[in-house]
């Protein structure tokens, strides 16, 4: 309960900051953490917040198997810390499905991680999909689909940045 009302306030003020009468205002969100593990969720969310991280992709077939909708253009997320703490609001500006294989330089840089390189990227992703696969009782392929994604931070928890003092809320 204590995690989804601080997800709850941060929303609120995300809204509070908002001029009157945003498009944002009418939006919901979904909140969640990247990867499968804390140092890992931790460290992107903090990529995130810092402008590095600006883009993300995740498997198409555990949204399949989950019965889940993609993320669409337009939708927001809050991206929380591994405890589920708010750390900032994002917006997906890009989806496009692409095979694992198809992922390009730019993709890869954009997604902030490692020396940014394609190599370290799939490296890293074949990795983390495998497990994902296994989870799910999918085998790895090359030609697995992807859901990549581009992102823009809307709003930032300053309070939440370890480097940041009580600062509260700003708005991106």
């Amino acid at each position: 309960m204590k995690k989804e009302s601080a997800l709850a306030d941060f929303w609120q003020s995300f809204l509070a900051s908002l001029p009157q009468g945003s498009e944002f205002s009418l939006k919901s969100f979904d909140a969640w953490s990247f990867c499968d593990n804390k140092e890992d969720a931790n460290e992107l969310g903090d990529l995130v917040k810092a402008g590095i991280k600006t883009a993300t992709c995740s498997l198409i077939w555990a949204y399949e198997i989950e019965k889940e909708e993609l993320p669409r253009v337009g939708d927001l997320s809050i991206i929380t810390n591994w405890e589920g703490e708010p750390l900032c609001i994002i917006e997906t500006i890009e989806a496009q499905v692409k095979a694992f294989n198809e992922v390009d330089d730019r993709f890869a840089y954009d997604e902030g991680e490692g020396d940014r390189s394609l190599a370290y990227w799939r490296a890293v992703h074949w990795e983390a999909f495998s497990r994902e696969c296994s989870d799910i009782g999918c085998k790895p392929a090359e030609t697995m689909p992807l859901l990549c994604e581009r992102f823009r931070v809307i709003f930032i928890n300053q309070a939440a940045s370890a480097t940041t003092s009580e600062e509260g809320f700003t708005a991106a």
